[in-house]
């Protein structure tokens, strides 16, 4: 086919990163500057995310049967970037004191988005790959970039491993469904499958592998043990990228994936994804009501958490889309927000993180602001009524009811009532009296830079949510959630 100017415009977003990409390494190459990295990525981001609008004119549109550029990938697309954004702006300050070089940090975060903003744009499993791969390598470096430290070294090298594993399974998943039905797009699957062959031995052993390389990505039960480890070890700002933008960008094409090829509809692989559900839910609670370290409590609930998405997944009915699509913005809000605190008080680099719960004994007497926030995104998280994280659950719970999976909305109601002990344990762990143990703070003039500024408006954003959601409800159906046909 050939590409025409509204099929550039569609491109615009992901051109602008890679260009972003480009201009940042021939800046360094010619002087490095961590100033100018930075800047010159936090502009590219946000030209990219400008770009959406002109996007919207011409959506929606197919670019090459791979990449199918419509109003479901310009919503995520727009939280990718915004992620990204934040991402940034957390990164610039951490890394301000970090011993050794720091402009290529941007470079890496600029392909991770390249490949998230392709992934959730892809109707092709071609596309799919290369996306989830260009997504995906860069993080390998971003999780080990503080490997001075054996912590980050080894979420580094961990995340790789498995990861690559990950993707073999998947690769030869893919391989088997194109042996058996002769196409790789999305709706060529759906079409070549739908009389009974998700029972045929081929299909059973190729959407079962590509089950398991998918729920790696995404991290859950039973996939899900390098969660913790790589969230602990991993800089602050990256924990917050790996918890945010991958979590988007796989989330949103399986919906896509799931929603074109009906794999989801009555049969074992229906009956797998619940479990998995339902598994991730209890497990990733459970398992947090143990650690003493916040990074790996949020890493725990985000199993959870996704155990909790992917009760939309199952359902697959009308509401199923757009409960998917603000349970992830109010997820990505409130998680942003947490690991904006937990980056603050680790800024500048010192060595390891400040994630254990007594690094924030007595933070409320030392740091009060910075204190409001978290304890909001905590309540969020637990999905207390009046924050955003009760609008999320409330449209999880719905799509549940509606399509009478009341195993899964048990399964909610147990985790959400688990999950409320360890929320409430760290708030409580905010206003003790400081002990003896060492404290970390957040430098005294944060409230004057840009990431105490941002954690801030995150914290108000919560809470806007909470109390009034209609607008992100309208944004989200102005978007036009509807699969392509």
């Amino acid at each position: 086919m050939n590409l025409t100017f509204s099929h550039l415009i569609a491109l615009l977003p992901l051109m602008l990163v890679c260009v972003t990409v480009v201009i940042v390494m021939l800046t360094v190459a010619w002087r490095r500057s961590h100033f100018v990295s930075a800047t010159l990525t936090v502009i590219g981001l946000n030209a990219a995310l400008a770009s959406l609008i002109l996007v919207g004119q011409v959506a929606p549109i197919q670019v090459t049967p791979l990449v199918m550029i419509d109003h479901y990938s310009i919503l995520y697309m727009a939280m990718i970037l915004i992620a990204a954004l934040a991402c940034s702006t957390l990164a610039y300050a951490y890394l301000e004191t970090l011993p050794d070089q720091r402009d290529e940090f941007y470079m890496l975060l600029g392909c991770s988005v390249a490949g998230g903003l392709l992934l959730v744009s892809s109707q092709h499993l071609t596309s799919l790959f290369i996306g989830l791969e260009l997504m995906s390598l860069p993080l390998y470096g971003m999780a080990a970039y503080a490997f001075k430290e054996r912590l980050s070294l080894e979420a580094g090298i961990k995340y790789m491993v498995l990861s690559a594993m990950a993707s073999a399974f998947l690769l030869f998943g893919m391989a088997l469904l194109y042996a058996e039905s002769g196409t790789l797009s999305f709706t060529g699957l759906g079409a070549s499958l739908a009389n009974d062959a998700l029972h045929s031995n081929w299909v059973v052993a190729g959407v079962g592998l590509m089950v398991v390389g998918l729920g790696f990505k995404v991290s859950v039960a039973p996939f899900h043990l390098w969660t913790p480890d790589v969230y602990e070890g991993a800089p602050a700002p990256v924990s917050a990228f790996l918890a945010t933008v991958s979590k988007i960008a796989v989330f949103a094409v399986l919906m896509r994936l799931f929603s074109l090829a009906p794999a989801t509809g009555d049969g074992w692989l229906h009956t797998v994804i619940a479990l998995m559900a339902l598994l991730s839910m209890v497990v990733g609670n459970l398992l947090a009501l143990m650690q003493k370290n916040l990074k790996r409590i949020i890493g725990y609930s985000s199993i959870a958490h996704l155990g909790y998405l992917l009760t939309a997944l199952v359902a697959s009915d009308g509401l199923a889309l757009e409960a998917a699509a603000i349970y992830l913005a109010t997820y990505v809000a409130t998680t942003l927000g947490a690991f904006g605190v937990i980056t603050l008080v680790s800024s500048p680099y010192k060595g390891s993180d400040a994630g254990l719960l007594y690094h924030y004994r007595g933070l409320f007497w030392r740091r009060p602001y910075l204190t409001a926030v978290l304890t909001v995104m905590m309540l969020s998280l637990a999905g207390i009524p009046m924050t955003a994280g009760f609008i999320g659950k409330f449209y999880i719970f719905t799509v549940g009811v509606e399509s009478e999976l009341w195993w899964l909305v048990g399964g909610v109601v147990l985790g959400s009532a688990l999950g409320l002990y360890y929320y409430l344990r760290v708030m409580v762990t905010l206003y003790l009296k400081s002990a003896d143990e060492p404290e970390r703070d957040a430098p005294n003039d944060w409230a004057q830079q840009v990431g105490g500024l941002m954690v801030l408006l995150l914290a108000a954003l919560v809470f806007l949510i909470g109390v009034y959601p209609q607008p992100l409800i309208d944004l989200v159906q102005m978007a036009g959630i509807q699969m392509p046909t």
